[in-house]
């Protein structure tokens, strides 16, 4: 069994993205560039929606020689959709057209690697309101982007509440924050929640 850990890089104000700014709003450093690239030499297994792939995918075509796309070229992917056709040119990923839930479901009983997912915003909620979410890590930019954000991460989440398990600050300003999560069955003051474990943990 392994464990998935849902990853995310956010304005303060919960974007994933703003409209006319740079990548990283523009306020990446060497202390996170190189924690970036100690993480992509981790071994993991990496799970992505059919946007994200196409999006990825194009980039890496792009830019073949880039250090950070080859060490994402080498790592086992696995897409899940019902728009994208077989054969997928990125090479080392899978297609999956069932169910992402049960897939991630099964995965985790049978992989051995841990699971990580990139971008995908629609697939994540759907994981973490499953249960299946073990670690909840964010690096938050000190960026309020309320007239350009585009990709609000937080709508339609459901109640979830979060332990903090590390902490740390890159550059003096970014923040990474990683929590275990346990989704709510009701209001916090409410019995129950379906508690997604930690890694290693079935759930």
């Amino acid at each position: 069994m392994t464990g998935l850990m849902v990853d995310f890089i956010i304005s303060l104000d919960g974007y994933a993205s703003a409209e006319g700014w740079p990548g990283f709003w523009g306020m990446e450093g060497p202390e996170y560039l190189a924690w970036i690239d100690s993480e992509g030499e981790k071994r993991h297994v990496s799970l992505m929606g059919a946007t994200t792939y196409r999006l990825m995918s194009g980039f890496a075509a792009q830019a073949p020689d880039d250090p950070g796309f080859a060490e994402l070229n080498a790592l086992p992917k696995v897409v899940f959709s019902s728009t994208l056709e077989p054969p997928l040119a990125w090479k080392n990923t899978e297609l999956v057209r069932g169910d992402a839930v049960e897939a991630v479901r099964e995965m985790k009983r049978s992989e051995t690697r841990p699971l990580r997912t990139l971008g995908s915003l629609s697939l994540c909620r759907a994981l973490l309101a499953a249960g299946l979410v073990d670690r909840f890590r964010v690096v938050v930019f000190p960026v309020i982007t309320g007239a350009t954000g585009r990709e609000r991460i937080f709508d339609a989440y459901p109640d979830v509440r979060l332990d903090l398990v590390e902490s740390r600050t890159f550059d003096g300003r970014l923040q990474l924050l990683e929590y275990a999560p346990t989704v709510l069955d009701g209001p916090p003051g409410a019995t129950g929640g379906q508690d997604a474990g930690g890694p290693g943990q079935a759930s």
